[in-house]
């Protein structure tokens, strides 16, 4: 049985950094939000050389069925969904282990004053922070297929609208660099998982990974306080959205919702297994 502890974090707390890129802006986290669009719907920057990413061996990406390409956000409009293709209940997932075991779990999921996405009125944190110290191995939370590694995963996480304004913006504005290096994995279950702030990473979109294995080293990628990894846990089928701060989202050229997430600590093993500790 899983039991979360009732621990409230404030001053501590290290950013999500999915975003902030305006000149002076506060840090921010990206936070619950719905429908993964279409791989292809999301306008594809100029490729790039990727220096911080380790290159591995080559690989040929393996078809997406978490359901992204099968839902997009015109077809969902308000039919229902066929049970099928439902996002599986999480309190059923199992084989994740801890990505940063033996942390220091410093940021709850949860309502947060960091937040730039709204549940119930509030300012929310859509994952976990987890620290060890920079450089340290960040590992795969559960067995998977890489989806994207760097700084363009945008149409990985679940937005919910139309980026190409977003991407747009980034290249004319050479802000690219200003975004956290990230890893996104289908867990082949109905999920995906968001690895983020890397320092460097070990893997590439195509490979296989099993849990456990080191993907990347730990960082501060982003708009950080120091190095963590910030991990979060979606389901491209999943229907319920949250709004994103109005204000912000127009600032950046964001849409305005993306995918729901799911509290990590419900597919997580207890923190005594993990060798989790809480802050201080």
């Amino acid at each position: 049985m899983r039991v979360r502890p009732t621990v409230t974090l404030s001053g501590l707390a290290v950013l999500v950094a999915v975003v902030v890129l305006g000149s002076g802006a506060p840090p921010a986290t990206h936070a619950v939000l719905a429908a993964t669009a279409s791989p292809g719907s999301a306008a594809t920057p100029t490729p790039r050389p990727a220096p911080t990413t380790t290159p591995g061996p080559p690989a040929t990406l393996a078809p997406d069925t978490g359901g992204s390409t099968a839902y997009t956000p015109h077809s969902l409009g308000r039919r229902p969904i066929p049970a099928a293709n439902r996002p599986p209940d999480p309190e059923s997932l199992n084989g994740y282990v801890w990505p940063v075991p033996n942390g220091r779990l410093t940021q709850f999921y949860g309502p947060s004053t960091l937040g730039t996405a709204f549940v119930d009125g509030q300012r929310f944190h859509d994952g976990i922070d987890l620290a060890s110290w920079c450089g340290g191995p960040v590992r795969a939370a559960h067995d998977g297929v890489v989806l994207a590694v760097g700084r363009e995963y945008d149409q990985w996480i679940g937005w919910r609208g139309d980026l190409s304004a977003y991407t747009r913006r980034l290249t004319e504005k050479h802000r690219w660099s200003a975004l956290p290096i990230v890893i996104v994995i289908d867990d082949r279950n109905g999920y995906r998982s968001v690895y983020v702030h890397f320092l460097r990473t070990g893997v590439q979109a195509g490979d296989v990974v099993r849990a456990g294995q080191v993907i990347g080293a730990e960082g501060a990628t982003g708009y950080a306080t120091g190095c963590h990894l910030h991990y979060t846990i979606f389901s491209p089928l999943e229907r319920a959205a949250i709004g994103v701060e109005p204000t912000y989202a127009d600032r950046l050229l964001l849409p305005h919702s993306m995918t729901a997430r799911i509290d990590p600590l419900r597919v997580l093993p207890p923190l005594e297994e993990g060798g989790i500790r809480l802050l201080p």
